[in-house]
């Protein structure tokens, strides 16, 4: 950004001109080869996987034509069998994983210009207030989920396709975003205002208010549909053992190596109960749920982790499987990455660069406590 500052750029303008200039180019390539661009690469692997997974389909097919067909069992989401249709199923590949994290970085980039416009002050506060924004996504994520659940039970879903597109991931994470930042002027206004003291408690009261309410749903759900559960022993389980693992670790590199902690201080203990809490219940829904409850098979739509359970299965023994399961490498992976991430945040880092090691911070715990929040409430609530 300094570079483009002394050839006379607007970082921010750059910034917009690369976005729009980057959806033209969909655009236009989309008419202009809509086979090859469209159909192959935006359908394949970023709006059809959605458009499945908002219809809970096992696949979503499109034709030459343009005809978009959901099909439920595996059986008719075999490529070869669809002829000149093109085959996209919920979750992530290869491809949409590598674009979706080009698509962060250079959205955080954005995030970065616009909280700028902000006195932010005092920074770590304002982080720990978007956690609850962080908590209430993982779990209206799940809301969909369940009225997924409803509606393949016969019963009338809470939002209907092409509404629901907006709880699923990855478009769940703007709408989020949208939600919090509408929350933060809010909370501003109530500052300079002298309403309040601060802004972070009324930020941070208003994702416990929404984090609460998503909950109190899925409670009301539980109760009144077949479709939706409610076992609290799993969520207590989930939630007990991540954050000891979170507070050993942490405890562990604060008496022996006490670098890894001081640039981050507590916010490096909320990294790593983030991804704990990711990694545990991975861990759990794929390997240990099953021996005490009949919840029916999980299975991780994320390429990575599908990749280290997949190797752990091949060169494990049989009897470590039959004990342990296949996927607490994940875990281990997780909780080891969340720590070598918080010791690169060495104190004069985030001292000289606060706003921003803040927004790397919160983007790295959105993106475990995110996803991991989803998967111990879908466990726990039974979908």
């Amino acid at each position: 950004m300094d570079v483009l500052e002394q050839y006379g750029v607007d970082p921010e303008r750059a910034w917009l001109g690369g976005f729009f200039a980057a959806v033209a180019a969909l655009v236009v390539g989309s008419l202009a080869f809509p086979r090859t661009v469209y159909d192959e690469f935006v359908w394949r692997y970023f709006w059809g996987p959605v458009h499945a997974d908002a219809k809970a389909a096992s696949c979503a097919v499109r034709g030459p034509e343009g005809a978009v067909d959901v099909i439920d069992g595996a059986a008719g989401c075999d490529p070869a069998q669809v002829g000149d249709a093109v085959v996209a199923v919920p979750g992530y590949t290869t491809v949409s994983t590598i674009g979706y994290m080009v698509i962060l970085v250079y959205m955080l980039v954005g995030v970065y210009f616009l909280l700028k416009r902000f006195d932010l002050a005092p920074f770590r506060e304002f982080l720990l207030a978007l956690v609850p924004f962080m908590l209430f996504g993982g779990a209206l994520r799940v809301v969909e989920d369940g009225t997924d659940a409803i509606q393949e039970a016969g019963g009338q879903p809470l939002l209907d396709y092409p509404l629901n597109t907006l709880l699923i991931s990855p478009i769940i994470y703007g709408t989020v975003f949208v939600l919090a930042l509408g929350a933060l002027v809010v909370a501003k206004y109530l500052h300079n205002g002298e309403y309040t003291d601060t802004y972070h408690y009324p930020l941070g009261g208003m994702g416990v208010g929404a984090l609460v309410l998503t909950l109190g749903y899925l409670l009301v759900l539980a109760v009144t549909t077949d479709a939706v559960e409610f076992h609290p022993l799993i969520l207590l389980g989930v939630v007990g053992l991540a954050s000891l693992i979170a507070w050993l670790v942490y405890a562990v590199a604060d008496r022996v190596w006490p670098w890894v902690n001081g640039g981050t201080g507590l916010i490096g203990l909320v990294v790593l109960w983030a991804h704990a809490i990711d990694g545990v219940a991975n861990v759990f829904a794929a390997d240990w749920v099953d021996r005490f409850y009949d919840l029916g098979p999980y299975g991780s739509k994320h390429v990575f982790n599908r990749f280290i359970i997949d190797v752990t299965q091949a060169v494990q023994p049989a009897s470590v499987t039959a004990a342990v399961g296949t996927s607490w490498p994940f875990l281990v992976v997780k909780v080891a990455v969340a720590a070598g991430i918080v010791a690169l945040f060495d104190e004069t880092f985030v001292e000289e660069n606060q706003r921003y090691s803040i927004m790397l911070l919160g983007a790295i715990i959105a993106v475990g406590l995110g996803p991991g929040t989803r998967d111990v409430l879908r466990v726990t609530f039974g979908i």
